[in-house]
């Protein structure tokens, strides 16, 4: 199995009746409750907790891209990538992982292909390329993008993407949304053809379809856990036997918050607030922003909920309602919490009944702060990750992983 280190950057210190007296965590968030002061140190924080995710040998790091919002404060991967790349350089095998940045968003989208060719460098090619297409909330409300026309950005800015790092000479790009007379990507990657791609994805169709006729990662990345991702990594491991695609567990990724201490006992007593702060206010959004109409085709709306239906019956905005604390969290697989026996022997299982071999492990929850976050981020490395190294081992992570990093992992 790969571990990564993943890391929202949410921010800490919202009123404690924030859900009861604010729309929502995002895009009309008042900007008068963020405190410069208090959201710089949060920034060296996470920073540090990434970084020491490096010193412990995390197989990669992982940074997104949200904007308007106090759930995840990080408008630009790109710049935290920089920031962490020297690190991954001089590491032994983590690689740097970018999920992503969302194409549609980018004009020209030229721009992430430069960016992307700059961090393989820098981090000596460790870099995991990120192809999301972004959530409702960030592209259609943020930043204003047509819904409609959405995927179709998407795709035309991967096809230029692709083509930019591929190409030896210069070439002209006439598409829908963009034209370039001129495209010549400097510099150039280290990885050749191009980095690994993986591509975040909420249960769309078409996103299956995407990732496996393209050799992609698709990674599933919610707050809902283990139990809910099964019914929609069965469709996507479905739909790769019906396109003739080995089930290499590697192809896929789960998001997962891990909690470790000590017991199961100390586990609860040290994170439970910091859990029900996330569950309560980072995911207090306001139903008007959660999809806008087109994001999603009808085809793939229906699959979500199905997927709701066959996996747990409870979403995160139950957790507002109230009824639904740490007991009902841990049963329903949103988190897995506790000893190191515990938390072993839970993400073993998760990972076996998903058959991904990928972890995105959201080490830091809600309004933890940062002892407690490297804390978990330790004992996890040295109690947990080492017991799991084998799990999935027939299975080859070549196509999914930069060659740099896998010689010291395999």
């Amino acid at each position: 199995m790969k571990f990564i280190a993943f890391n929202l950057m949410p921010y800490r210190e919202l009123p404690a009746d924030f859900e009861k007296s604010y729309s929502s965590v995002w895009v009309d968030i008042p900007r008068r409750l963020y405190d410069p002061v208090q959201g710089a140190q949060m920034y060296m924080d996470y920073l540090e907790e990434l970084e020491l995710a490096v010193d412990l040998g995390y197989d990669a790091v992982g940074v997104n891209e949200h904007h308007q919002n106090a759930y995840g404060m990080m408008p630009s991967p790109n710049l935290w990538a920089a920031s962490l790349a020297r690190k991954v350089r001089e590491s032994e095998s983590t690689s740097l992982m970018v999920l992503g940045n969302s194409l549609a968003l980018y004009n020209p989208p030229v721009r992430v292909a430069e960016e992307f060719a700059m961090l393989d460098a820098l981090s000596g090619g460790r870099l995991i390329a990120g192809f999301p297409t972004g959530s409702s909330q960030d592209v259609n409300y943020s930043y204003g993008i047509n819904p409609a026309e959405l995927r179709d950005r998407y795709h035309e800015a991967h096809d230029l993407i692709i083509k930019a790092w591929a190409a030896k000479d210069i070439f002209a790009f006439n598409g829908t949304y963009t034209q370039l007379r001129y495209v010549n990507l400097w510099p150039r990657l280290i990885q050749e053809p191009r980095p690994p791609v993986w591509v975040p994805g909420g249960g769309s169709l078409e996103t299956y379809d995407f990732a496996l006729t393209n050799g992609y990662n698709f990674s599933y990345l919610s707050f809902y856990g283990y139990k809910y991702a099964k019914s929609l990594m069965d469709m996507f491991w479905k739909r790769a036997d019906e396109l003739g695609v080995e089930r290499n567990p590697f192809q896929g990724a789960f998001a997962q918050f891990v909690l470790v201490s000590e017991s199961d006992e100390q586990a609860r007593e040290e994170y439970e607030e910091h859990v029900m702060y996330f569950y309560r206010k980072c995911m207090h959004i306001d139903p008007h922003y959660v999809e806008a109409p087109g994001y999603r085709s009808a085809r793939s709306t229906k699959n979500v909920l199905k997927a709701r239906l066959e996996g747990t019956s409870r979403s995160g905005r139950d957790v507002l309602k109230g009824g639904f604390g740490w007991d009902e969290l841990r049963a329903a697989g949103y988190i897995i919490a506790g000893s190191p026996e515990t938390v072993r022997n839970e993400l073993e299982a998760a990972a076996r009944s998903l058959n991904v071999a990928n972890v995105a492990l959201l080490l830091q929850v809600g309004s933890a702060p940062h002892e407690l976050t490297c804390k978990n981020t330790t004992l996890f490395a040295k109690e947990v990750m080492p017991a799991l190294r084998g799990v999935f081992s027939e299975f080859d992570p070549t196509d999914y992983w930069p060659a740099a990093a896998q010689p010291a992992t395999q």
